[in-house]
């Protein structure tokens, strides 16, 4: 007969375990509950339930570019926008948040 409850002993940063506690908290699931849930999606999925990667690029730093690069950036956004190829504020964050995990 399977054991009905088993101990996970893991180290995790303070400020992320805090945070983290903080969300769980105001959605009413005990952290227990969630790491319950994260390996049943591991189950699930046969793996990490979501994607893990390093991404393959990252924003471009303004203030790293000299006065030629940023005319070039911005003249790539004025093609962009020519061209149609534009997305609400709020959908470009969202994408970006995403991308980088922000």
């Amino acid at each position: 007969m399977a054991a009905k409850s088993a101990n996970l002993y893991a180290r995790i940063e303070p400020d992320v375990k805090e945070q983290a506690e903080r969300i769980l908290s105001e959605l009413g699931i005990p952290a227990s509950n969630a790491i319950n849930m994260f390996y049943k999606q591991i189950i699930l999925h046969r793996g990490i339930p979501f994607e893990v990667k390093i991404p393959s690029e990252r924003p471009v730093n303004m203030y790293d570019l000299s006065e030629e690069q940023m005319n070039e950036e911005l003249e790539k956004g004025y093609t962009d926008m020519k061209a149609g190829r534009t997305k609400s504020a709020s959908k470009a964050f969202a994408d970006i948040r995403k991308d980088f995990n922000l």
